[in-house]
């Protein structure tokens, strides 16, 4: 995919995230672009029938999941990306995934890198990024490229709450949950 096919399926996926998300997702991807990397939204919102296919083909544990949160219309509002990079889709490096983890983390966001990890791995993916040791040898969650939000379970999201605005030059690790 060239860049400019990249840019532009960026900006219609963050069309299909709810607001506040999609303006922490931005600030995500711009965060990775001032490293140098290029950042692809592959899925944001997921029909009901592609979800379901997904938890078949064994890529999501959900039937329902951030992928299928709507708007108040049924319009899409998802509250999850999956992010590859635009350099090397099908095989993404330690080095973009543990930097696809800082800037998520950065935004406010939360990545799927530790999932089904042990705690002495997830451990070993904190250190790295607090050292910026992009290079670490880590052995990754399940699913290392999933980008949610933080402030709603998809349980709570089902029922229609959504996350919150932040105020200008708010930090959003320091935001008040509800």
């Amino acid at each position: 995919m060239t860049e400019q096919e990249r840019l532009r399926r960026n900006a219609a996926r963050l069309l299909e995230l709810y607001p506040s998300f999609s303006k922490r997702v931005k600030r995500m991807l711009e965060d990775l672009e001032s490293r140098g990397l290029h950042p692809r939204l592959q899925d944001a919102w997921r029909t009901p029938e592609d979800q379901l296919r997904a938890y078949r083909d064994g890529y999501s544990k959900l039937k329902f999941g951030f992928h299928n949160v709507t708007g108040p219309d049924g319009e899409p509002a998802a509250l999850a990306v999956d992010v590859l990079d635009n350099s090397t889709p099908s095989s993404p490096s330690t080095a973009f995934l543990l930097q696809l983890s800082d800037a998520a983390e950065k935004a406010g966001l939360h990545s799927g890198i530790r999932w089904g990890l042990p705690s002495r791995l997830a451990a070993a993916i904190d250190r790295a990024i607090a050292a910026n040791d992009w290079q670490a040898r880590i052995k990754p969650g399940w699913d290392p490229s999933h980008i949610e939000t933080t402030e709603v379970t998809v349980a709570q999201a089902r029922s229609g709450r959504r996350p919150t605005e932040l105020p200008n030059g708010s930090d959003p690790n320091q935001i008040e949950r509800a």
